[in-house]
């Protein structure tokens, strides 16, 4: 069983407290982890704004090669990271297997955004009596991210917060989710060989709740971000003060079917999108509204690929579903089925609970206000939901206080122009569903899911000042 130490400026360091890790699946303990205190903390900021005063002199070329080094020595030990990945996580090896190719893409956008950072002349000449004045901007490092992480896609949300704040110069004291702190402890061997100077990236392990106040209250933080519930983002936003902030936050992802669409050709992807990861996904498909006129024919479909999913042990290569990643989070959502099934609703297939395991659930039948519907799920748990005209469906997908991502699919051009108007997300995906995300785009939601954008290029203007320099040419 290993034992894990905190990462503080290039060194392994115990803690004076552990906790257990238990593996999702199994039950079984994994490692023992150690639990950084408040000191640890601002020790490590202290060293990772140390660290800052060198690291944000060096070259864009110098970091772009610590990045594309990180890819490098990633793509040799894949395999290693996806077990990882699959037994601390509880995330099937197939999808561990993915993460880990994205992971490796957001390092290498990252490594080629620390070369493109710009900035642009600005016309001063434009206002009268400055025609012998120069003005430009650039993009300047700020200090010290503090980044904290969720468990679901521990390599690659950690590599959103990584990967731009070391391509721009910055260093980061990230504190990842206490369910997956091996993904994130690897990294520190991974950053060391590929040349990262010591300090620059700091890691410390634990709880949340006792050690967040420092993360994002420490006077020598600049930036947070962070990636969870909505609940604590609220806290953290309440606390940060006048620093930088990014919060990606829950959502209740939703898709519109149209009549136009081949209902063949789109079922796999949806179920895909449902239950990937057992609905452990900010973007994961949780509601669908499908024409009445098709509704049957998809129901009927969707149900039968349902149930051909495997649910089992993650680290076999045949499994589609495995667990929760707690048996907290399966009580929660037994609840929330029983309460729907009270009000009328019914479930077409699934609702089958082990201590750690929920069969791929579709329910039907629901209504606007229940828990499973208006809220995140946050679990393998599918609502389809028919409807009669287009405005209905936006209206229904709008019904939300969430808006990550949403989607429509649609043959037709004007039905798909209307729903990227009107519909209220972040992201509005045509012709696929709203789980679709690649690793450079801009991401983040509106109303309560989220602030900010992450997505390199995106994440680096929220990781970087502005600053504007004027040269007066004659004196």
């Amino acid at each position: 069983m290993e034992e894990t130490k905190l990462w503080i400026n290039g060194n392994w360091e115990n803690a004076q407290k552990t906790y257990s890790l238990t593996a999702p699946y199994s039950g079984e303990v994994i490692a023992e982890v150690a639990k950084a205190s408040v000191k640890d903390v601002e020790r490590a900021i202290e060293g990772a704004h140390k660290s800052f005063q060198s690291f944000k002199k060096t070259t864009a070329y110098e970091r772009a090669e610590i990045l594309y080094k990180v890819v490098e020595i990633m793509r040799e030990r894949k395999e290693e990271f996806a077990r990882i990945l699959a037994l601390e996580a509880g995330k099937p090896l197939s999808a561990s297997l993915t993460e880990i190719d994205r992971t490796i893409a957001t390092y290498q956008f990252s490594a080629e955004a620390a070369k493109q950072s710009t900035g642009e002349t600005v016309p001063l000449d434009a206002a009268p009596g400055t025609k012998d004045r120069i003005g430009y901007t650039k993009r300047v490092p700020i200090g010290v991210v503090s980044a904290i992480t969720p468990f679901n896609f521990p390599f690659n949300l950690v590599a959103h917060k990584l990967g731009p704040a070391i391509a721009v110069g910055n260093s980061v004291v990230l504190k990842p989710a206490t369910q997956t702190p091996l993904t994130s402890l690897v990294m520190a061997e991974v950053f060391k060989e590929a040349g990262l100077p010591d300090g620059v990236l700091q890691i410390v392990t634990g709880s949340g709740s006792e050690l967040s106040d420092s993360l994002v209250t420490h006077p020598l933080v600049k930036k947070v971000t962070f990636t969870g519930s909505g609940a604590v983002g609220l806290k953290i936003k309440e606390k940060v003060g006048l620093r930088k902030l990014t919060l990606e936050l829950g959502s209740n992802a939703a898709v519109v079917v149209e009549p136009s669409t081949p209902i063949d050709e789109i079922i796999s992807r949806c179920v895909a999108g449902a239950f990937g990861y057992a609905g452990q996904v900010c973007i994961s498909l949780q509601r669908v509204y499908v024409h009445d006129s098709i509704y049957d024919e998809f129901a009927k479909a969707f149900i039968e690929k349902t149930r051909k999913l495997k649910l089992g042990d993650p680290l076999d290569p045949s499994t589609d579903v495995s667990a929760m990643i707690n048996p907290k989070e399966l009580e929660r959502i037994k609840q929330w089925i029983e309460e729907a099934k009270s009000e009328g609703a019914k479930v077409a297939t699934g609702a089958e609970f082990t201590q750690r395991t929920l069969q791929p659930t579709v329910m039907v039948n629901v209504k606007p206000h229940m828990k499973v519907v208006c809220q995140e799920t946050f679990a393998p748990i599918v609502s389809l939901v028919p409807y009669s005209t287009l405005d209905e469906a936006i209206s229904l997908v709008n019904a939300s206080d969430l808006g990550l991502n949403a989607g429509i699919f649609t043959n037709v051009l004007t039905d798909a122009m209307k729903a990227a108007e009107e519909m209220e997300a972040g992201t509005v995906v045509i012709n696929d569903i709203p789980t679709f995300r690649v690793d450079n785009m801009p991401y983040g939601g509106v109303k309560n899911s989220g602030y900010g954008r992450e997505g390199i290029k995106y994440a680096i203007e929220e990781m970087t000042d502005l600053k504007f320099i004027t040269i007066k040419t004659t004196i």
